[in-house]
């Protein structure tokens, strides 16, 4: 490795960390202040929420003085110990017992007491009594109220390209922001291109919108995108975290499970353009549809849908109590089931009653219910006794040539695939006290949480919860999606937490936009492709990701969208990026997973020595050179690339990932052998091609950055070049040992210190902030 280039890399590492520290600490919190008109809903529900919810809330085992503070009659019941006082009494602070409570000197009498460590601000303090004084309004929780359209606000017609822009623009206005102007139209390019398909435009796509003039270009490459097959790809990778997909069945043995095939489905799924409705139903209930529909041609297909709810972890290991994990397993499915589709953290409810939600113990368990049915065993067999536990299917070759045409499947082997299918005689479900899988409490039947929307006249399987779901007065259903996918193209949901839509969660920066956009999506028949095309054609999404002063001042987290959000590609996209760009990637798609470089000895020292994981056997040929999201996932020691870019270890559902910013990611660029190796490929082909080396230097800037270098940028890489050049005269086994990196297609170069510093050029543009950032 070239120390220059390290130092280089730890130079930037360091300036990079003294900027945020910079920000940081110039970065001032303001108080919100009190607003004139007081919602309960964003102003009161989240005070009583984080300070009175765990004592007065909707545990009734925790709850104190029988009193209860998160329901409407709760809060304006008479005292206990005073029948004429009143909790809350409206228009009246003063006779308001909470209101008298919060502002007590009496250590004795204030509430939250002392011991809790909990207190109220003086704006919170005065957000009760004003709220009190206007009539103490008591809404449902803002999630739990079905969204409505509302009128759209008024908003400059000169900004503005669809209904999106007009609440945003209403949002900044109030703050007193304004729009930034729209990215130029390479960047713009660029980030479409890896927010559609998450691979950088070529340098004949660059061109082409670049020579287009018209007023539609913009919108043509939105089209073409949306018809390419690796928007099926892109679409899937978040799926995937959410569904828990890996390679292998997890715990300690982590043996070989083939679920691949119910990947293809989910990208077929994607490309095809399959309604949301569709997509879930069919994965929570294909196989139930699929028996009431067994004429349907696509009746298989469904069944391989309900892979979705078969990837959780399963267990090999001998010794374990079989009910024990049997019964983890459905844990595993009713909580993912609420964080991925409702945005609910049902799992809290496991043990007891919600603290915070109005979700009790028994709805839990009547959740609980519709994944109990799966005729299953908590351990099958050895290690390598199946790939696939039953209930599977088996996906025949002349399967694969009609109804699974979208199956990539290479050979004639046997493949099977776990599915979800219901047993014939109905499996009674307990609560479980305290959640102990052996502590059988009352029987109860199917139900979901009430507060959500009561479950009668569905059917009581996992169908009647798919019509539960898309239920016209389900109020979390549409929000939910429409909120992830915003946050997949901005960086951060309208409500931030993505996976938590409950009183703890954190509330929607525009919850007017949020509820037209999910109502809308609803009334267009949940049309995935449409939502994504209304959101990259807004003139929110085109703006310039420029940071300016007022930004910094009013909000430095781009809450309100006055600018776009700068955002790493995800873990999977900084390998497909690498790859595309220097033109050695694999663009097949589906098919079972591949093993790439990876250092040795990872997987033998955490395995148990059985099956056939316990070695890493490295893939060779075109197979190296597939995209990120089909290299091979052992739960127990994911892709170390992946992990360092902050990719999920697929263990559980995860609907978000974390981001950071690490050394180790700089050096994982630096050192990285599908880096060098698309670099020493990138080198070699320009060098054959007889150019100038200025034109090998802006072919492989545009490739890799995905736009055209200022002549200032373009005189620095050739300065740069020419050092490199100048220290590989005298370097000549340095020179071999760069010629041999990698398996791809090795060509003779006659310039050989010319090709070395190339590639050493070419590696440092890798290594660029731009090209991983999405600007």
């Amino acid at each position: 490795m070239n120390k220059k280039l390290i130092n280089k890399a730890f130079f930037l590492v360091f300036t990079l960390t003294g900027i945020v520290f910079i920000n940081f600490e110039c970065t001032d919190s303001t108080a919100q202040g009190v607003p004139d008109v007081i919602d309960y809903n964003f102003h009161v529900r989240p005070i009583l929420s984080d300070r009175c919810f765990a004592c007065h809330g909707p545990d009734e085992k925790k709850r104190e003085a029988n009193l209860r503070l998160d329901t409407e009659d709760g809060a304006f019941a008479a005292l206990q110990d005073n029948p004429k006082a009143h909790v809350v009494v409206k228009g009246n602070p003063q006779k308001s017992d909470l209101f008298q409570r919060i502002i007590s000197k009496d250590t004795s009498l204030r509430m939250p007491p002392p011991n809790s460590n909990l207190t109220l601000t003086e704006d919170e303090i005065k957000i009760i009594e004003k709220w009190i004084s206007q009539g103490a309004k008591v809404k449902k929780h803002w999630a739990f109220i079905p969204p409505e359209k509302s009128p759209l606000p008024k908003a400059d017609k000169d900004w503005v390209n669809n209904e999106i822009d007009y609440f945003v623009f209403d949002k900044m206005k109030s703050l007193g922001l304004s729009p930034s102007e729209q990215v130029d139209k390479e960047s713009l390019l660029k980030r479409v291109s890896f927010d559609l398909v998450g691979l950088p435009p070529t340098i004949e796509m660059q061109e082409a919108f670049l020579k287009d003039e018209s007023p539609e270009a913009y919108e043509k490459v939105v089209n073409q995108l949306l018809k390419n097959q690796h928007f099926g790809e892109r679409m899937a990778l978040n799926w995937l975290d959410i569904a828990r997909y890996a390679d292998s069945h997890g715990y300690q043995d982590d043996g070989l499970r083939t679920m691949w095939p119910w990947r293809d489905w989910v990208i077929h799924a994607f490309n095809s353009n399959y309604t949301y409705k569709k997509f879930i139903t069919w994965q929570l209930a294909g196989d139930i549809l699929a028996d009431k529909m067994k004429w349907h041609p696509k009746a298989k297909e469904m069944k391989l849908a309900t892979g979705f709810n078969r990837n959780h972890k399963i267990t090999q290991e001998g010794g374990v109590i079989d009910e024990e994990y049997r019964v983890e397993y459905v844990t595993d499915r009713t909580n993912t089931f609420g964080k991925s589709i409702l945005a609910m953290t049902l799992e809290c409810a496991k043990c007891h009653t919600h603290k915070f939600d109005p979700i009790s113990h028994e709805e839990y368990y009547g959740t609980f219910a519709f994944f109990n049915q799966v005729p299953e065993r908590g351990i099958f067999g050895t290690i390598d006794a199946s790939f696939a536990d039953p209930p599977n299917m088996e996906i025949k070759n002349e399967d694969v040539k009609s109804i699974f045409n979208f199956i990539n499947k290479k050979d004639t082997t046997k493949l099977q695939v776990m599915i979800m299918k219901d047993s014939s005689v109905l499996q009674p479900t307990y609560i479980l006290e305290r959640g102990n899988y052996d502590s059988h409490g009352k029987v109860v039947d199917f139900t979901t949480p009430e507060a959500i929307l009561k479950f009668q006249n569905y059917e009581k399987n996992r169908l009647g919860l798919s019509q539960w779901l898309f239920d016209a007065k389900n109020p979390l259903t549409s929000r939910v999606y429409v909120n992830r996918i915003w946050d997949q193209f901005f960086g951060r949901g309208l409500v931030k937490t993505t996976g938590d839509f409950g009183m703890q969660g954190e509330l929607p920066t525009h919850p007017e936009l949020l509820d037209w956009l999910a109502a809308d999506f609803r009334q267009n028949g949940w049309n995935i492709k449409r939502l994504v095309k209304q959101i990259v054609m807004s003139s929110t999404y085109r703006q310039s990701s420029n940071v300016k002063k007022e930004h910094l001042q009013k909000d430095p987290e781009n809450k309100y969208l006055a600018r776009s959000t700068r955002m790493r590609i995800p873990a999977e996209m900084v390998r497909d990026h690498v790859l595309s760009a220097s033109g050695i990637l694999n663009e097949e798609i589906g098919g079972p997973s591949i093993k790439p470089y990876q250092p040795k000895g990872l997987w033998e020292v955490a395995t148990s020595g059985r099956g056939t994981l316990a070695t890493y056997v490295q893939d060779h040929g075109k197979d190296l050179y597939r995209r990120g999201m089909y290299v091979f996932i052992k739960r127990t020691v994911p892709p170390p690339a992946m992990l360092i870019f902050d990719a999920s270890n697929r263990d559980q559902c995860e609907v978000q990932r974390t981001r950071t910013n690490t050394p180790l990611q700089a050096l994982a660029m630096l050192n990285d052998p599908h880096v060098l190796e698309s670099s020493r490929v990138m080198a070699q082909e320009q060098m054959l091609k007889n150019i100038k080396i200025e034109e090998a230097l802006e072919n492989g800037f545009r490739s890799i950055i995905c736009r055209k270098p200022s002549k200032k940028e373009l005189m620095i890489l050739l300065s740069y070049y020419e050092d490199e050049k100048a220290f590989f005269k005298n370097e000549p086994k340095k020179t071999l040992a760069l010629q041999k990196i990698g398996e791809y297609e090795h060509k003779n170069v006659k310039d050989l210190v010319g090709f070395a510093a190339l590639l050493q050029t070419y590696q440092m543009i890798f290594n660029m902030e731009e090209t991983l950032i999405r600007v």
